[in-house]
């Protein structure tokens, strides 16, 4: 999705704080607005949600979510290290969350959510206070702007994507999580968990096969078939060339020739 974020953001509490006192208005905006949207009161606890944010964000019913969910209670918000900035509506601020990363697995497991296919929900978040008639901040809202969603199988197909345009590279698991949107140890546990290797081992072994196929190039000595591979010819890589392969450098050239 393209958008101007911060424009979009900034027009929607505005929108919102304007027409508060027309309640009927209100009501009807709350409920049809095409974007998720909760309001809590200021202790945390939710009070409202919208349509769109159980459909979106997959929570099952009103009734499980109003009056049980406290943003300040919750897990992802706290491990994310947001809290103390959500608290910043109270002082009257307008608060952007960008790249609100949260794993659906922990939300399924946190939250009375909907069992779903997806992996990570990203999205920008806008906190802004409601305002009563005496100009007292009496609750807060959120809007959620969802930017990717993502399936487990896709982050892993990036992630193998990555890999293999980047194989000459020395390895960083840090660049190919952060490509796919995820922490580097849930990148790494997911990767595990699909494919049966972590991603070093996924990367070794395509290096090792693109590294035999360079040298089956008889104009190539072994060493410097192993430099075309971004690899130094020496005790360590020949030890590992044997251990993936079963035999040693010079001897897969021989039998393979």
């Amino acid at each position: 999705m393209s958008y101007d974020a911060e424009k979009t953001q900034k027009g929607i509490p505005n929108c919102m704080v304007q027409q508060f006192e027309d309640q009927d208005f209100y009501g009807r905006l709350f409920e049809h607005f095409p974007y998720p949207i909760q309001i809590f009161s200021l202790d945390g606890t939710a009070r409202m949600i919208n349509n769109a944010a159980l459909e979106m964000i997959g929570i099952k019913s009103r009734e499980s979510h109003i009056g049980h969910y406290n943003v300040f209670e919750d897990p992802i918000v706290r491990d994310l290290g947001v809290t103390d900035k959500i608290r910043q509506v109270f002082t009257g601020k307008t608060v952007y969350l960008t790249d609100f990363t949260a794993s659906y697995q922990d939300m399924m497991r946190y939250y009375d959510v909907e069992e779903r296919d997806i992996n990570t929900i990203n999205s920008d978040i806008t906190c802004f206070p409601l305002v009563n008639s005496d100009g007292k901040i009496e609750y807060f809202a959120a809007v959620f702007i969802f930017k990717n969603i993502y399936m487990g199988k896709e982050e892993i197909r990036r992630g193998i994507e990555y890999i293999k345009a980047h194989w000459k590279e020395p390895f960083d698991a840090g660049k190919i999580a952060k490509e796919v949107y995820l922490s580097k140890s849930h990148f790494t546990k997911l990767f595990k968990s699909q494919t049966g290797v972590t991603p070093y081992e996924y990367y070794i072994n395509y290096k090792i096969n693109k590294l035999k196929e360079v040298l089956l190039d008889a104009n190539l000595s072994i060493a410097q078939a192993f430099a075309a591979c971004n690899m130094n010819y020496n005790g360590h890589s020949a030890r590992l060339f044997k251990e993936k392969v079963g035999v040693t450098p010079s001897e897969y050239r021989k039998i393979s020739q």
